[in-house]
Formats: structure tokens, C-alpha cells, sequence
């Protein structure tokens, strides 16, 4: 795997062009600044003199919007001309492109549907996969079908991954792939811990910018989490000098805005720009001098227990602080403070996690039932998805009609694939019975899926009214995209009801004695903002919610009278269960309900085997396996299962609680028992596991990673997958006489750790290096225990003693 180093990319253009033609794959690894995004498009395009032009476009896809337009704009700039001549720009709501444009830049989102529209991507030459250390879901799916494409249709197209940060041996193996690395253009950067206290972090961050822009010269570039820690933040500032100005920057924020916070300060003027991670790679802002990093970042989390995506604030992973750090040695040496302690940065995991692993893959597996694709894993993935998340996406798409029972696009389906939405608001269109109704929902699907649309209200009636009345770029953008999405019909019908009939597990009731607080018809809860105008509303249908189970938010609902609900949804008479694992029984009730709202019931003396059941697998899916006294087997499977997969990578599936949980249908109801329900016992639920996996790799987990191993005496000792020293055996000191080499499992791999114990079973040594243990620790060791157990026997040279099982020298038939 070639690889060049220590040069910034000017001088490697060249390098990097040969490269492309010769191999047709190619992997470039430079630092925030470097160059990548502007001059290597341009020199593949033949847009820098001296340089050759591919026989076709150069598309480049950015992971997101602002991104996308921030790279078009530069590109054009250097050429002496604005976006959509020879540089053109294509995202979701914007598109700058005309016949003269030779090099487009693209949201990774778009680049999947183009790409589904013509897999031969006919006139396009080389794409090249910007910030791809991002990981985004996107961007993923883009390269596993550009992969594909290349192989089947398209030998002669050039595909080209660059990033910031990059674990480049795990890409290029994956790809097939040659290296080339830059170094780019870095000043040395100072980092200043100011450590991390109990205030709020927009607290810490405003006292940390106030005295950097008392201490530095230059733009301070500030990273926080998220827009609603930026505006706290921005409040705080009250201090600062009278030459610094303040200037937010998120993805919500209109183009106006955004350039604002990225254009250069005026003379004698700095600015603060407060920043998410928007700022990391993909933008270079003039001036900046100056970093102050919160250390967290925000991270989408589908949450498959709720059916909501989680925004969580995590620790920010190595690669991203030092990226950040990286923007303050961009233009001359700089300053970087830091809001933790030095010796945390250890702690910090390497890289975030990618989000393929985390998301909801509905959307994923309905392009590649699209593609013509109904098994995922016959795809190249950086990254293969979860199997527990695509079975959960499969069952989604199943519930809004878009697959048939052989994982094929339905009619609607098709419908819904053809819209740039997310599967749940793109079901919502293609749902429609005319075209007025198919226009509002595409109203709906607008406004919910861009932050800030419309209002801030919780109430659909009141945001369609206030979207319907914005006249502002971004409004306007996404009419004209509703306006395309439903063939430009008139919106008309009751939102509402439209919702009700697209989405019946969405329906709400509010609960007994709350005014904000709904049960919807999936099971699930919500609460709604006290201030919505809808907390009196006995019936609603939700639109969206975010948040975890047990916590999840109503953004936004609509009012609907139970009348209008019972008449599209008449109740349903069914037996019910509920568990209770303190006692581990079941009890039963019939019930009248829509959905999960209970209408009416009668208590049952004793509930079914099926019912019962169901009840049990709910209970594991809603609480996890621990609440359910199913804990132990699973940790220890999921152990085993983890240590193969670092010992033999993809060959074994990365699973966890959740994933499990997602699939207890299939693997857990089998073991419950076939008529009257059946706790089941650790072992029955170890094997149930194990045969999840499916042939051969349920037996080959018994071999590769062993419930026991056989000792030199003779015992079969219990392998523990679950100790901190994992895998750990825990053997007297006697059963080990003889042994030489250190015992190792999944196919030699990983070594086994010997925790040594006492003839009473007490600890007294751990050791991963028997060998070595035998010639010099178990010197001293011997020597207490001689003292201490005077009756067993403790030789000279255990490495060629006789094994036994650790009993005394009498019985063992010798004097010591």
C-alpha cells in the first residue's frame, strides 16, 4: 500500500492525479485546511493549469449543506466566477448547475438518489467522497452502491474517498485502495486546560471566550454541542472587547447567516464564532487564532425501543478535539483551550462512532430494495449495519406498506422511493387518496423535516399556517420541493385526519389526570410542551417526537375528535398480559383498544400461553434482559460474540442489548414454551442465542470461544468472558504445573489470563505470560505460600511439575 507523506497537497496534486487514472480507487488522508476540498475537484477537472481534465464531471459529495455551498463558492471564487458556471452546487433545497459545470458539489442524501435514478451515472467521471472519516449514513450507502456501480456498470469510473482524519489502513483494505497522505500546512498550536467544573457549559464556555479574547490576538473559533448551547452562550457574552462581535454558526441558520459567521473580520475588528461541529473539517474560517473547545459533541441515536431518534451530548472522540484544535495553526501559530483536564484526553475514545451503527436504517433499506438489492451484506461496506437494526427497519417498512413479505418494493413502496424523504414522511405522501391530500402532506413532510420551519409551535394546525406565510429563501425553497413532491396540486384536506389514516400508531390519548401527557397507539408516551395549545386536547395524532423512552417530546400534533378516530379505527377486542418480574407472573385481561389505548377491559383469571408470551418478549423489549432475569446469558454471549469480532473482524456481527432485544421475537419465543408459557433458564437462553447465529456459527462459538478449557489436571475450567482480565480461567496453582504456553482461544488469537488461586480458592496471582510467571514471579509467591499451605505442594520448577488437582502431599502419596 503506497503511501506519501509530509508534503501539503499542492505538491502532490500531480501524484494524486497519475494515481487516479492508474488505479481507479484511491484514498487521500490531509488535515482541516489542507487543501483537498478546493484544489484537488479543480485538478481532476483540468481546471489548474498544467493539469489534464478527465473525460467527464467530477462530482464531490459533502455530508452536509453548508459544507457543500462553502466548497462550490470557493472553488468558483478562485475560478473568477459564481456558482453554477463551470463549479456547480446541488442540494436538497438549492441547485446552481448548468451545461458548462465540469465539477458539482453534492450532499452525500442527493448522491443516493441520483445514483438509484441512473446506476450507470452516465457523464460522470470520478467522485470523490469528501470528509468520509464523518461516517455519515449517507455517505456509507453512497460508496457501498458507487462500489457496485464500478464493478458492474461503470470500470472506467474513479472513486475517491478523502478525509481529515482517517483510519486509512481499515478504508484501503476495505476498498482495494491506495494511500496518499498529506501533511498540509500546520503552525504550531499552544493547548490550555482550563479543567472542567459543575457550571453550566455555556457558562464555562462564555467566562473561557472572555478571557481568550483578553489574552489572544485574532477570531476565536468556539465549539459547543449544539444551536440552543450556542444562543445561551451568545446571551453570556456580556464582556467582551468592543472590537469583537459575536457570530452563531449551525446548520439551521439561513445562508445570510452562515456566511456571516465565515466571512473575514473587518479591519481592526475580531469575531467569536460559536460553532457545532459544522466547523471541525469541512469550513475554513479567515482570521481564526484561536480555539475554545467545550470537549462534547451532539449525536443522532435511533432509538428503536421509542421508534424516536435521540440527540445525545457525549465527550467528543480524539480525532474530533484534535481536528478542532487543528483550526486554531491554520493561518499562523495559535491557541487552543481546552474545557477538561489534560489527563482526560486519554480517556477519550478514538473516533465517533459511525452512524450506520446507531441510526435507523428504514431509509437505507429502502434504497437498496430500490437498487434491486434485499440482502445488505452482499455489499462492500466500511462498516456493515447492525442485523438487529435491519431487522427493526425491515418491520417499519413492512408496517407502512413500502415492502411485501419477500423484502420487494411494493407499488407504494416505489411511491415512497422515489421521494428524498425519510420513509415515515414519505409514506405519508405516497399514502394520499387524492392529490389536494397528497400536497398537504407534503406541506407536513417540509416543514418537519427542516428545524424551525413554520414557527416553534407544537401545534401542525398553527405551523402549516405560519409556513404558508413565511416568504423567506428557505420557506420558499421547500414550497417549490413540496410544490414537485405532489405534481403541484392545491393543498387540501384535514391534516389531522390524513395523519390518522397514514400513521394509526401515531394516534394519542392523554393520559388520566395530566394535561400534557399522551399514551399513542404503538405504546409508547410522549409529553407535550405546556405551552403548545394542544395540552387540552383529549385525542391527538403526532407528527413527530423526539427523545428517549420515558422521555420523549411532542414536537408536533394535531387536535383530532374521537369520533373521526373510532370511525377510521374501530376498537378491536383482544387478550392482553402484562409480567411482573418481582413474582415472575403474568396477568391477564381482555380488552376493547385502538392500538395500545385502552378504550375498555375485563380482568382475565389466568392469561394464555400466547398472550403471555408476547407479554414477556414486550417486557424484555421495553425494560432490557437485566429487568427481565435474562441478564447474565446475554452479557456472556454478547462477551464472546465481541471478542471474536475484534479476534476475526466482519466474519463475526458486532450485536448489543438493544439489537438483541429488537429480534426477541425470533430467537427468544422459541424457548418459552409451545403451550402454557415457560420461564426459561440461563442455559435455555445461551443456546438460543447461540443458534440465532445460524449454521455454522453456532457451533463454531463453542470452538472458537469455549464455555471451558481443559486444565493440565485434567478439570474443564469454566472460561469467564465478563471479568475485567477477560477471557479469564481461574485455576488453582497445582492444575497448572506443566503448562508452558499460555492458553489462547479463537484459533490462538487471544490469550486466555490465568488468575491463580490458593489451595482455600483465594486469589493470588494473574498472569497472561505463564512462561514468565513460573521463572520469576511465582518465586516469591511460592515462598508465601509455603509458608502459609505448608502441606501442598509448591516445587522448585512448576513449568515440569506434575499436575493435580491441588490436594495435599499426603494424598498425594510423598513427603515435603
Amino acid at each position: 500500500m503506497a503511501k506519501l507523506s509530509d508534503l501539503p497537497i499542492e505538491p502532490l496534486l500531480e501524484e494524486i492525479c497519475t494515481r487516479v487514472r492508474a488505479e481507479k480507487r484511491l484514498i487521500l488522508a490531509a488535515p482541516p485546511g489542507a487543501g483537498k476540498t478546493t484544489r484537488v475537484p479543480l485538478a481532476l477537472a483540468g481546471l489548474i493549469e498544467g493539469f489534464e481534465a478527465l473525460p467527464g464531471k467530477i462530482v464531490m459529495l459533502e455530508p452536509r449543506r453548508l459544507a457543500a455551498r462553502m466548497a462550490a463558492e470557493r472553488m468558483a471564487a478562485t475560478l473568477g466566477e459564481k456558482t453554477g458556471a463551470r463549479i456547480g452546487l446541488a442540494t436538497r433545497i438549492d441547485r446552481k448547475v448548468s451545461s458548462d459545470t465540469v465539477v458539482e458539489v453534492i450532499t452525500d442524501g442527493l448522491f443516493t438518489r441520483r445514483l438509484l435514478a441512473d446506476p450507470s451515472l452516465e457523464g460522470v467521471s470520478a467522485v470523490i467522497f469528501d470528509e468520509i472519516h464523518e461516517r455519515s449514513l449517507n455517505a456509507d450507502l453512497g460508496l457501498a452502491l458507487a462500489l457496485e456501480t464500478q464493478a458492474v456498470f461503470r470500470e472506467d469510473l474513479h472513486l475517491i474517498a478523502m478525509s481529515a482524519t482517517l483510519d486509512t489502513d481499515k478504508v484501503a483494505g476495505r476498498l482495494d485502495a491506495p494511500v496518499i497522505e498529506s501533511q498540509g500546512r500546520q503552525y504550531p498550536v499552544e493547548t490550555k486546560y482550563l479543567g472542567r467544573n459543575r457550571d453550566r457549559i455555556e457558562d464555562q464556555m462564555a467566562a473561557a471566550i472572555e478571557k481568550a479574547a483578553r489574552a489572544e490576538q485574532g477570531s476565536i473559533l468556539a465549539f459547543l454541542p449544539g444551536a440552543g448551547e450556542i444562543r445561551r452562550t451568545a446571551e453570556r457574552l456580556t464582556s467582551l472587547p468592543a472590537n469583537v462581535s459575536v457570530h452563531p454558526l449551525f446548520g439551521a441558520l439561513s445562508p445570510r447567516e452562515q456566511d456571516e459567521a465565515v466571512r473575514p473580520a473587518a479591519d481592526g475588528q475580531r469575531k467569536v464564532v460559536l460553532a457545532t461541529d459544522i466547523a471541525e473539517s469541512a469550513l475554513t474560517i479567515d482570521g481564526v487564532h484561536v480555539v475554545v473547545d467545550s470537549g462534547l459533541a451532539r449525536v443522532p441515536e435511533f432509538e428503536p425501543a421509542s421508534g424516536t431518534q435521540v440527540l445525545r451530548t457525549i465527550r467528543a472522540a480524539r480525532a474530533n478535539v484534535d481536528q478542532r484544535r487543528g483550526r486554531a495553526g491554520r493561518l499562523g501559530p495559535g491557541v487552543c483551550y481546552r474545557l477538561w483536564d489534560e489527563e482526560e484526553t486519554r480517556g477519550l475514545i478514538a473516533a465517533p462512532a459511525p452512524e450506520i451503527l446507531n441510526a435507523d436504517l428504514s431509509g437505507l433499506l429502502l434504497s437498496l430494495a430500490e437498487w434491486g438489492e434485499d440482502d445488505p451484506y452482499r455489499l462492500t461496506w466500511l462498516d456493515a449495519p447492525p442485523k438487529g437494526r435491519i431487522e427493526a427497519a425491515r418491520e417499519a417498512l413492512l408496517a407502512y406498506g413500502a415492502l411485501d413479505e419477500t423484502g420487494k418494493l411494493t407499488d407504494r413502496g416505489t411511491r415512497m422511493a422515489a421521494l428524498p424523504l425519510d420513509p415515515k414522511y414519505a409514506s405519508l405522501v405516497a399514502s394520499a387518496q387524492n392529490d389536494g391530500e397528497g400536497a398537504l402532506a407534503a406541506e407536513i413532510a417540509a416543514l418537519a423535516s427542516e428545524a424551525g420551519i413554520g414557527g416553534s409551535s407544537a401545534n401542525l394546525i398553527d405551523r402549516l399556517a405560519g409556513f404558508r406565510r413565511d416568504n423567506g429563501p428557505r420557506a420558499k425553497a421547500l414550497k417549490r420541493q413540496a410544490a414537485r413532491w405532489a405534481k403541484a396540486a392545491k393543498p387540501s384536506g384535514d391534516p389531522a385526519l390524513l395523519l390518522a389514516t397514514a400513521w394509526p400508531g401515531q394516534i394519542a390519548r392523554r393520559r388520566d389526570g395530566s394535561e400534557t401527557s399522551y399514551l399513542l397507539a404503538n405504546g409508547r408516551a410522549g409529553e407535550l410542551p405546556a405551552d403548545s395549545g394542544l395540552a387540552k386536547a383529549q385525542w391527538i395524532v403526532v407528527a413527530d417526537m423526539v427523545g428517549a423512552a420515558g422521555r420523549a417530546r411532542i414536537t408536533l400534533a394535531a387536535p383530532i375528535a374521537e369520533a373521526d378516530i373510532l370511525a377510521l379505527h374501530p376498537p378491536v377486542a383482544e387478550e392482553w398480559a402484562s409480567f411482573d418480574p418481582a413474582s415472575k407472573s403474568f396477568k391477564g385481561r381482555r380488552v376493547k383498544a385502538v392500538g395500545k389505548i385502552v378504550l375498555s377491559e375485563t380482568p382475565l383469571p389466568q392469561p394464555s400461553g400466547e398472550a403471555a408470551r408476547a407479554a414477556f418478549i414486550a417486557f424484555v423489549q421495553q425494560n432490557g434482559f437485566e429487568a427481565a432475569g435474562l441478564g447474565m446469558p446475554v452479557k456472556g454471549f454478547l462477551a464472546r460474540l465481541s471478542l471474536l469480532h475484534e479476534a476475526f473482524s466482519d466474519e463475526w456481527p458486532a450485536l448489543n442489548d438493544a439489537e438483541l432485544a429488537m429480534t426477541a421475537d425470533d430467537w427468544l419465543a422459541p424457548v418459552l414454551g409451545d403451550g402454557k408459557f415457560q420461564m426459561p433458564s440461563g442455559g435455555a437462553v445461551a443456546n438460543a442465542l447461540k443458534q440465532s447465529l445460524g449454521w455454522p456459527k453456532a457451533q463454531e462459538i463453542d470452538t472458537l470461544a469455549p464455555a471451558t478449557i481443559t486444565l493440565p489436571s485434567g478439570r474443564n475450567a469454566s472460561v469467564d468472558y465478563l471479568d475485567d482480565n477477560a477471557p479469564l480461567v481461574e485455576a488453582k496453582a497445582q492444575e497448572l504445573y506443566g503448562l508452558t504456553r499460555q492458553p489462547a482461544i479463537a484459533g490462538g488469537r487471544v490469550a486466555v489470563a490465568l488468575q491463580l488461586l490458593s489451595p482455600a480458592g483465594r486469589p493470588i496471582a494473574v498472569t497472561k505470560d505463564l512462561s514468565g510467571f513460573w521463572a520469576g514471579g511465582y518465586r516469591d509467591m511460592a515462598k508465601d505460600m509455603r509458608a502459609q499451605y505448608p502441606k501442598h505442594d509448591w516445587p522448585e520448577e512448576p513449568a515440569s511439575a506434575k499436575a493435580h488437582a491441588g490436594i495435599t502431599k499426603k494424598r498425594l502419596g510423598f513427603q515435603g
